[in-house]
C-alpha cells in the first residue's frame, strides 16, 4: 500500500492518463538514439537523433527530391539567415520534423489555434 502511494507520487496515477502513447503496436526501436556524420553547408559534424527522426527526415528529403545532407543543409542556412543561428541544432531539427509531422497529419491548426 505504501510503495503503491510512492509509485503514484513519482509517476502520477494511471487514471490521470487519457491517451496512452504505448499503442499495442509502439516499436522502441524508433527511440534508440543514432549518430551519423553529416555534412551542413560543407562542414562535417555529427548528429544524433532518434531513429523515428532519421526516418522522418528520409520522408521529407524524398519529398523534396534531396539527401538528408542537402535538407539539414537548407535548414542550417536558413536558420542562420532568419535568426542567427541556434545553439541546439538537433533540437531544432527535432521540432521541425515534429512540424512537419503534424502538418502532414492535419493536426498543425489544432497544435497552433491556441496562438
Amino acid at each position: 500500500m505504501v510503495y503503491e502511494r510512492q509509485e503514484e507520487r513519482r509517476y502520477g496515477s494511471r487514471k490521470d492518463v487519457r491517451v496512452d502513447p504505448f499503442v499495442r503496436e509502439f516499436d522502441m526501436g524508433l527511440a534508440q538514439p543514432l549518430s551519423r556524420s553529416v555534412r551542413l553547408n560543407g562542414f562535417a559534424t555529427c548528429l544524433r537523433l532518434e531513429q523515428v527522426y532519421w526516418d522522418i527526415l528520409a520522408e521529407m528529403a524524398r519529398v523534396n527530391g534531396c539527401s538528408i545532407n542537402n535538407l539539414l543543409s537548407h535548414v542550417d542556412r536558413e536558420v542562420h539567415l532568419r535568426h542567427g543561428g541556434v545553439r541546439n541544432f538537433s533540437g531544432l531539427v527535432r521540432v521541425v520534423c515534429v512540424v512537419h509531422s503534424l502538418k502532414d497529419g492535419g493536426c498543425i491548426a489544432t497544435a497552433w489555434s491556441g496562438r
